[in-house]
């Protein structure tokens, strides 16, 4: 531990409890900890990255879903905030390949909260085999917290996730305004982020 105490900063510390608590107890407060401490830092990073502030949510939301799924692999050998820009950065720029976006240099690194680089690794622009298997991984993980919502917001949630709709789209497709459907998909973020950190119960 006095390793530990001297390569991390008393933030990176406290993530490594929090990580204990939620992995070995499965305390949910400790998911709520970490979800709060970072929820800002990665959106405004996917937001950099994208530029739209609905996909920005959605991705936010896809990649404390990932990360808290994959939660018992992660190591101490680098900071959680680390690890988690990596996987929200990953999964970002898998969106933009898939959406062929012309959004930023894809040579372009972030920091961390601790001042470490987060690199942006692109090997190549065309989808591979494991690309899809990501998605298909990633859509099995929504679908998980899809059939929690209330049916109101399942709909919108299938239209938006799986269709890939965007939102003018879903209001003529379920002919309602836009405001409601901004809304309604504001509402059923909310509640998939309360599914994310409530994962004892869901995943």
């Amino acid at each position: 531990m006095e390793e530990i105490k001297k390569q991390f900063s008393d933030k990176a510390l406290k993530d490594f409890k929090l990580i204990d608590h939620a992995v070995n107890e499965g305390d949910e407060q400790a998911f709520a900890e970490l979800m709060e401490r970072y929820k800002r830092p990665v959106y405004h990073m996917i937001l950099k990255m994208i530029r739209n502030t609905d996909d920005a949510e959605d991705l936010t939301i896809e990649a404390f879903a990932k990360a808290f799924k994959n939660l018992h692999k992660f190591k101490k050998d680098y900071t959680f905030s680390t690890w988690l820009f990596r996987i929200a950065t990953n999964n970002t720029i898998d969106f933009i390949r898939k959406k062929k976006l012309n959004t930023f240099s894809l040579n372009t690194s972030f920091t961390d909260d601790g001042g470490e680089a987060v690199t942006i690794d692109v090997e190549d622009k065309n989808r591979n085999p494991q690309d899809e298997a990501i998605n298909t991984q990633k859509k099995e993980l929504v679908q998980m917290f899809v059939s929690k919502l209330p049916p109101k917001y399942q709909r919108l949630v299938r239209l938006r996730y799986f269709d890939e709709l965007s939102y003018d789209e879903i209001a003529k497709t379920l002919d309602a305004p836009l405001g409601t459907v901004k809304a309604q998909l504001h509402r059923a973020r909310e509640l998939m982020y309360d599914l994310v950190k409530d994962k004892k119960r869901h995943i």
